[in-house]
């Protein structure tokens, strides 16, 4: 049995670590409910997570540097707004991870 359970983990694929901590898949998880090429505002996001700024900004970095999300900085009138909006390959990435979560599940 010990063998059967080695060759089941070994055909196991790996979570994506960058996904994978809580409260970026929460992030991802958020993002994925918007249509594509809709973005959010951070103090929406944020709201919506109930995280703190920092927190926010935090993991919001690392899926930056990732690939899977991007910030853009604007003004609306006079006040600067972050958006946060998925890329395709956040998409791709946030489709894969759930994938992977469902061989786990099998």
């Amino acid at each position: 049995m010990a063998d059967a359970e080695v060759a089941v983990g070994a055909a196991l694929p790996d979570l994506d670590p960058v996904i994978h901590a809580q409260a970026r898949l929460r992030v991802m998880t958020t993002l994925s409910a918007v249509a594509g090429g809709d973005r959010l505002a951070f103090p929406r996001l944020q709201e919506l997570l109930g995280m703190t700024a920092g927190n926010l900004s935090t993991h919001l970095r690392k899926l930056e540097d990732a690939g899977y999300v991007a910030v853009e900085k604007a003004y609306r009138g006079r006040t600067p707004v972050s958006w946060v909006t998925m890329t395709r390959r956040g998409r791709r990435a946030f489709e894969d991870y759930l994938e992977a979560l469902r061989t786990y599940l099998g």
